[in-house]
């Protein structure tokens, strides 16, 4: 674990890249001062430091597209760090854009190469990128640093029998769900059967990457 003392700020300030915490997008690139990380870790909101203006800010303070933190991590060298983010609002670019990076490079013809470009308005579909690392890691963290009022802190405290109990009733509504007509029910149940699952394996000491290692033995 990298404490603030531990990070690089150079002249006082670390650059600071805010990335989609679902998509992988990434989304801008600004710097934080100190004062600003240490807001952003007690807020759960970004803050940065403008340079033009010397002062902090908070993302979307006036168009009201805030950056909700999910995770702060910081490179091998700690002069960097990475926010990913769940995005409010249209987009982190103040030019109305998902994305601040939106404009090809092009070479001194005025050309871009056409692999490197890009759509700046797709929408990324695919959701399903280390949501299952992430939920895991932020279970493991309400384990290690519990917060009252929280779900998954009442099933640690219950104990290893309640949480066997609640994976056992989240499969049986699993089954319910299938038999019924469509998929809506029968895919919330299992969502709520894999959240369950990850707490036990947090709860056994065991991760995700086990599992994973596991199915890989089987494909025959």
């Amino acid at each position: 674990m990298i404490k603030i003392e531990d990070l690089q700020f150079n002249q006082g300030l670390i650059p600071a890249i805010a990335q989609d915490a679902d998509s992988g997008e990434v989304l801008m690139l600004a710097y934080m001062n100190r004062e600003a990380l240490e807001k952003t870790l007690e807020t759960g909101m970004a803050w940065y430091y403008s340079r033009s203006r010397q002062s902090l800010w908070l993302k979307g303070e006036t168009s009201g597209h805030h950056q909700l933190v999910k995770e702060i991590r910081t490179d091998c060298d700690q002069d960097a760090i990475l926010l990913r983010v769940v995005q409010q609002g249209a987009g982190a670019c103040h030019e109305g854009y998902r994305s601040c990076f939106h404009y090809p490079v092009e070479d001194s013809d005025g050309e871009a190469r056409p692999e490197l470009t890009f759509d700046p308005d797709e929408v990324y579909q695919d959701k399903s990128s280390g949501i299952i690392d992430e939920l895991f890691n932020l279970i493991a963290q309400r384990k290690d640093h519990p917060i009252e009022g929280s779900y998954t802190n009442y099933l640690f405290t219950q104990g290893i029998d309640k949480i066997l109990k609640k994976v056992g009733e989240e499969t049986a509504e699993v089954i319910i769900g299938a038999k019924n007509p469509g998929t809506e029910e029968m895919v919330y149940e299992i969502a709520d059967l894999v959240y369950h699952l990850l707490v036990l394996l947090v709860a056994k000491g065991a991760t995700p990457g086990d599992v994973l290692t596991e199915l890989s033995s089987r494909r025959k």
